[in-house]
């Protein structure tokens, strides 16, 4: 872990003639890489004390939670539990009614709606669950991609091409089909065309939201191995919220387990999936092994 989380992100060479997609690494061991060493390094991003009620409803109860440079950090949970709003709530989408999230020293609940977007264009990306929400649909897959790298200040048409031709092979779909719109496409190719899009300008920290979501099972294992690749590739810190128990346990080196709005157990993905220690968690686990 120590090694891919030093690393600063960088532009990955196109596949060369032959080469098929993604290259996976070699997975993970029990407790190796699972966050060694993240303690000692600044956060990339800290929350204390987010609180949120809707009505009578404690959406989140005095939530804290710390990002990491290249961690993968998984919200677990059932319906209702609160984590998608503790990630829209992180990414400026949503205001708490209390609490402080800041990036990089920056205070992100004070940040104008301009800073807030230009942040959201560069440093960070958001991948929605339903890819339509991520996408411009009347677009072409190619200007989706482009449209990104333009609003970080590109402008050489070529260039745009070729980079968004990369990254349409980068995400496994068939860069001959740039000039179609994204309604074309299957859902899981939106998926991975709303994650090219996502990545283009090579953020510092992603926020997903059910990416799996509604898509076929042999889809999903399909996607989870690529974006297991790019993180790792990249370096990307991620916020990931899933249902998910078997995508966290890939993708995640910590995860947090949530009810009711609050934090019931965090810890090592390792060690809260193998050892789980409050009865919800413990429930979770055992759905998944029933």
């Amino acid at each position: 872990m120590n090694e891919r989380s030093s690393k600063t992100p960088h532009p990955i060479p196109p596949p060369q003639a032959g080469e098929g997609g993604a290259h996976l690494p070699p997975p993970l061991l029990a407790g190796e890489g699972r966050g060694g060493g993240l303690a000692a390094q600044t956060p990339l991003l800290t929350a204390r004390d987010l609180t949120l009620r809707f009505g009578r409803i404690a959406a989140l109860d005095s939530v804290d939670i710390d990002i990491h440079p290249g961690e993968v950090v998984a919200i677990v949970g059932e319906s209702g539990s609160g984590k998608t709003t503790l990630l829209r709530v992180l990414s400026g989408l949503m205001r708490p009614d209390a609490g402080e999230v800041s990036y990089l020293g920056q205070d992100v609940l004070g940040m104008t709606e301009a800073a807030r977007r230009r942040l959201m264009r560069t440093e960070w990306g958001f991948v929605h669950q339903n890819p339509r929400d991520g996408l411009r649909m009347a677009v072409s897959a190619g200007g989706n991609i482009g449209e990104r790298l333009m609003a970080t200040g590109a402008r050489h048409y070529g260039n745009i091409r070729d980079q968004a031709a990369h990254w349409l092979t980068r995400v496994e779909i068939d860069p001959t089909r740039m000039d179609e719109v994204p309604a074309k496409f299957s859902g899981g190719m939106q998926q991975r065309l709303q994650i090219a899009r996502t990545l283009v300008t090579l953020p510092k920290l992603v926020f997903m939201d059910e990416p799996t979501g509604g898509l076929d099972v042999s889809v999903q294992a399909r996607l989870l191995d690529l974006i297991r690749a790019l993180v790792a590739d990249l370096g990307l810190a991620v916020l990931i919220v899933t249902h998910d128990i078997a995508a966290a346990r890939l993708l995640a080196h910590r995860m947090l387990v949530m009810r009711h709005g609050v934090v019931v157990e965090s810890g090592l993905t390792d060690r809260v999936l193998d050892d789980p220690q409050h009865p919800y968690t413990q429930l979770l686990v055992s759905s998944v092994l029933a």
